[in-house]
């Protein structure tokens, strides 16, 4: 029978009331032996705890606590309750009446504090009772046989809910640095040495997985108990992070494979969040190539400030689709969610929308971004790059849009390739149509984005699966990384600081060579170099050894927020940028790659 929490409190008062009925039965029964106080004594001393004591109680919500999950928190909570309802009544009974047992509210007392908090306790290791006879009936021999990393906070806490709820998981034992640790238990399961001694203990105990359960653990420490790990033959994973148990993706009893963003190390950007909902909370909010990696992520950082309509602009319908599902289930209630398919490069349809939604910010992330692929096709790269972004920027001013940021790459520095070069003149046409008290326009310049689609750890991640080889383009190759969600929440933070015609400059930390990231991403998969060989290949069309944010005249001056700086970059005429697109367009293609990464060149 399902009882509704009201319910249960009333019953939980009734009983804790029927304790300390029964606590005074037993205190008067050894308390006649001895004096016989007035009867009004007995009445007042019962009615009085027992009106304190609920009334304390429903105070301090001891009555709508889970009392399968009791703590050492909630005895202290009842033991304070009942101490204060019984030091209340019996000074009110020593006032008003004139014979008063001391030794009868001593025992009642002492019964009740008995009784009551050992009743929640008693109800908890029923429970917990249950639980390990669920546990100790399933067959052990189907279960996996796993080690746990860490025996401090984090580890408590996987190990008790893992041990709670009947599952395919049998633990082993645990590893642990604290030397003070050794040798001891936590829930009954042994310390059995440290993270040296893992390749051995998997052996001996013939250990299925590995579990890291330490929450701080820094990315140092993970590639150190992964080196361990990669000596034998064993699955390596962790507990989920808090992160990902607030938002549902995993309970606290469920693994989370370690994924190659753990071992690089980036911080979580804070955000000014007061500022951003200032522009945010209750607008119109666009983005464009809503469907894609950093689109999408950008249109899940927006939600979070509760824009009163998001429009998610995209030519793929299948991409749209998701994340327009994705945001309704999240969403759907507090934000207006409008999928719209459309192509950037259908000027009247562009400045349709915009005149039908006027949104009061745009964030264009549509573009083509395939290096190799634009090679083949410039003259897609610039219909798509260049006049796509010309026909959303010029809607956004037709309409007074307040503000429109355009996400740019490291590639349009110094480009060696059209991608590059389309992208760096998408940035010279934004910060050309800012002018005073019209839309402000700005551009964020950042590097890889890890796990976006055509990015090289998709690519990494399906070579393994099938057995490799790993192929890398050059050895010599490095990279700036950066996590999508990262990306995402340091645009909207450019947004808003833009004044109008800057290029923002994100932050991306130490540049990652390639071959060392198919290294890591081979260990994790629990596979060595030598089952899974790298291969060089060679660099492909319009590929460069080493990307830049900037280029050697456009050097920021200060940093405008964490992780955000300033590029100084000059600003060109639309009129003249344009009249040399439109003439490089009639050329073929061997020409227009030539001539369009020059242009770009000339034109930082």
């Amino acid at each position: 029978m399902n009882l509704s929490r009201g319910q249960k409190a009333f019953i939980l008062m009734f009983v804790d009331s029927v304790f300390i009925l029964f606590s005074a039965f037993l205190a008067h029964f050894m308390v006649e032996a001895y004096i016989r106080p007035e009867n009004n004594f007995y009445y007042v001393m019962i009615g009085l705890s027992i009106l304190v004591y609920l009334g304390f109680g429903l105070r301090n919500h001891l009555f709508s606590r889970i009392i399968r999950y009791t703590s050492m928190y909630e005895i202290l909570r009842a033991v304070i309750s009942m101490t204060v309802s019984f030091a209340v009544s019996g000074l009110i009974s020593m006032l008003f009446i004139r014979s008063v047992s001391y030794r009868y509210i001593f025992l009642m007392y002492a019964f009740s504090l008995l009784l009551i908090p050992g009743s929640r306790v008693a109800w908890r290791l029923y429970h917990e009772y249950k639980s390990g006879q669920s546990l100790k009936g399933t067959n052990k021999e189907d279960k996996i046989r796993t080690l746990i990393v860490g025996a401090g906070d984090g580890g408590n806490l996987f190990i008790s809910n893992l041990t709670k709820r009947p599952g395919e998981v049998d633990i082993i034992g645990i590893v642990d640095q604290d030397p003070g640790k050794q040798h001891s238990l936590l829930f009954d399961i042994p310390v059995l040495g440290t993270e040296e001694d893992i390749p051995a203990l998997v052996k001996e105990y013939k250990i299925d997985q590995v579990t890291i359960a330490i929450p701080s653990a820094t990315p140092d420490d993970l590639e150190r108990i992964i080196a361990h790990c990669s000596a034998v033959d064993v699955k390596i994973n962790q507990m989920p992070s808090i992160e990902d148990v607030l938002k549902g993706k995993l309970s606290v009893n469920r693994f989370r494979d370690i994924d190659v963003v753990d071992l690089l190390g980036r911080e979580e950007v804070q955000l000014d969040k007061s500022t951003i909902a200032e522009k945010l909370h209750g607008k119109v909010v666009l983005v464009s190539g809503a469907g894609g990696s950093i689109g999408s992520e950008v249109c899940r950082q927006v939600a979070k400030f509760e824009p009163a309509k998001l429009i998610l602009l995209g030519h793929g319908e299948n991409s749209i689709y998701l994340i327009d599902k994705e945001l309704r289930n999240l969403y759907g209630r507090s934000i207006e969610i409008v999928p719209v398919i459309a192509d950037i490069q259908d000027r009247k349809r562009i400045f349709s929308i915009m005149e039908k939604f006027k949104p009061d910010q745009v964030y264009h992330a549509a573009a083509h971004k395939h290096v190799p692929l634009m090679e083949y096709n410039p003259t897609e790269s610039i219909k798509n790059n260049v006049y796509g972004t010309k026909n959303i920027a010029e809607a956004a001013k037709s309409v007074d849009v307040k503000s429109f940021v355009m996400i740019s790459t490291d590639k349009a520095v110094r480009p060696t390739n059209v991608m590059g070069s389309t992208k760096r003149i998408a940035e010279m046409i934004v910060t050309a149509l800012n002018e005073p008290g019209k839309t402000k326009f700005a551009a964020v310049r950042f590097g890889n984005v890890l796990g976006s689609r055509g990015s090289v750890i998709p690519v990494f991640r399906e070579q393994i699966a099938s057995g490799g080889p790993v192929t890398v383009t050059d050895f010599r190759m490095i990279r700036y990384f950066m996590t999508i969600p990262e990306a995402s929440r340091l645009v909207i933070q450019a947004g808003v600081l833009a004044k109008g015609g800057e290029i923002f400059i994100l932050d991306m930390g130490e540049p990652v060579r390639i071959v060392d990231l198919a290294k890591k991403m081979i260990r994790l998969s629990g596979f060595t170099e030598a089952e899974i060989p790298i291969l060089e290949t060679g660099i492909r069309p319009g590929e460069k050894l080493y990307e830049e944010l900037l280029a050697d005249g456009q050097l920021a001056e200060q940093q405008v927020f964490n992780k955000i700086f300033i590029g100084n970059s000059a600003q060109y005429k639309l009129n003249e940028t344009m009249a040399f697109v439109e003439s490089v367009l009639t050329k073929p293609d061997d020409i227009i790659r030539e001539e369009i990464v020059q242009f770009a060149n000339e034109h930082e």
